[in-house]
């Protein structure tokens, strides 16, 4: 009989090979860890052993994780059996566009900081704008193909000329990198405020009037972010961007 302090074990196989180490292997290996199992780890080394494994068990994949003499499965498996949620890869989230503008803001506070020996400035909120605008054209230029696809979806101006969505991702980087630097204000303004105007249109359409679910091209074409205020509030913050610009520009010039 197990004494009730005696540590709890598990047999962990996993694959361990020259050209590849199993990722999966390895959190799983951490899981059990830190949940106070004594980990058994075998490592399968080669094709053929990782095969022979697979159909000794019949299982198709590996790590395969038993706890108490039963197979409780693969990494997943073993999360569900240890009562941890496990991510649907297919789930909407507006996590990547939260975790972007909340780091795109500590940019503009940090850099405000370097600059003006204190982070709360004018110039904060405008770089914080920049930022954000630079790096979400970041991501759609990782695949602009993929963000047209899936921008053609709803944009108004994307459907009647097809160019422009693939133009965008361009022009909200130039608007955004010259509004970080602060030139050619005559430019970046009139950009951002016709973009973020189109888009703007386009997803009060699409959501509130047509009450359709889409996924949002904003953070690139392979995000689950859905279409709605998050993406509203992009466009936004570039027509706020490009009128207070425009604004201060004229006000220079005049």
């Amino acid at each position: 009989m197990t004494s009730p302090n005696e540590p709890r074990r598990a047999i962990l196989y996993r694959m361990v090979m020259d050209k590849h180490v199993c990722p999966f292997g390895l959190k799983a290996r951490d899981l059990l860890r830190r949940e106070g199992y004594v980990v058994e780890d075998h490592w399968l080394r080669t094709r053929e052993e990782t095969d022979a494994f697979k159909t000794e068990h019949g299982v198709r994949t590996t790590p395969q994780i038993f706890i108490a003499g039963k197979r409780v499965g693969g990494y997943d498996d073993l999360r569900r059996h240890l009562g941890k949620s496990v991510p649907d890869p297919k789930a909407t989230t507006y996590r990547p566009v939260a975790a972007l503008f909340a780091l795109t803001a500590l940019m503009a506070l940090a850099a405000s900081h370097a600059a003006y020996g204190t982070m709360f400035t004018m110039r904060a909120g405008e770089w914080f704008i920049g930022f954000s605008m630079a790096v979400l054209a970041l991501l759609k230029l990782q695949n602009v193909e993929s963000f047209a696809t899936m921008f053609l979806n709803y944009d108004l101006l994307a459907k009647r000329w097809v160019p422009y969505s693939y133009i965008y991702p361009f022009a909200e980087a130039v608007a955004g990198v010259l509004m970080i630097a602060g030139v050619l204000t005559w430019l970046s303004a009139p950009i951002a405020l016709f973009i973020g105007t189109i888009g703007a249109v386009s997803v009060v359409k699409a959501v509130y009037i047509d009450r359709r679910e889409l996924k949002c091209a904003c953070v690139g074409g392979a995000s689950n972010v859905p279409l709605g205020f998050l993406s509203l509030t992009e466009n936004l913050m570039m027509i706020a961007m490009a009128v207070w610009m425009g604004a201060v520009w004229m006000g220079a010039t005049a």
